[in-house]
């Protein structure tokens, strides 16, 4: 059985849900210290402009002390639900299949939310059902640095250079720009449709993450 361990992610790259995709089992890192400018509360889509960062604001300690990721509140005064609800309508309502998705996601934004742990969670439950990604679940009870299973921790990081190999797929924005690779899952879905699972399943996912 393959399994690897991943961080929950906002509305995950097409790299992350291709490794789920291709496992039996993911086991979700919920021991560690939160990091910023990670994919835990960011994710981009593809715009007219070219890439967009949809960014969740986050509560941080006072203090400055070092907080859990899992004890991470949402900072809701700004309304950034029904922002990143009106820049997916407006990058992807001339998407194959946006309106045939449009119902399951819209109450992701509409729904108040407290903890960025729980909502990226529920975001992948979503996610799976929507994709057709059956696949066990679990999450971790202590950190650790070595841990015995594949560990694809490191694609939570917004800011490394990805060797992952995206193959091109018809972008609903392509005539503005060129190909925009490894974005949120949601730009494939929208564009891909039914036919999202099959690409993420034969997907070369970045072979020194994933042990054979």
């Amino acid at each position: 059985m393959k399994t690897i361990l991943l961080y929950p992610s906002y509305f995950p790259t097409i790299e992350q849900m291709a490794a789920v995709a291709q496992a039996e089992k993911v086991v979700f890192e919920v021991e560690d210290n939160y990091q910023k400018q990670t994919y835990r509360n960011r994710t981009y889509i593809a715009h007219s402009n070219g890439k967009l960062l949809l960014n969740i604001p986050v509560k941080h300690s006072k203090n400055g002390n070092r907080q859990k990721t899992k004890d991470i509140l949402v900072e809701n005064d700004f309304p950034w639900q029904d922002h990143h609800w009106k820049s997916l309508q407006s990058a992807y309502r001339t998407s194959p299949f946006f309106e045939f998705y449009e119902d399951d996601l819209e109450p992701i934004f509409t729904e108040k939310v407290e903890s960025l742990m729980e909502f990226n969670l529920n975001i992948f439950n979503i996610l799976c059902e929507i994709i057709g990604i059956d696949i066990e679940v679990s999450h971790t009870t202590e950190f650790e640095k070595k841990p015995e299973i594949d560990d694809l921790r490191i694609l939570v990081n917004a800011k490394r250079k990805s060797a992952f190999k995206c193959e091109k797929y018809t972008q609903v924005h392509e005539a503005n720009h060129s190909f925009l690779p490894n974005l949120s899952v949601l730009d494939l879905l929208f564009n891909e449709g039914p036919n999202t699972l099959t690409y993420l399943e034969n997907a070369e996912v970045f072979e020194n993450y994933i042990k054979s």
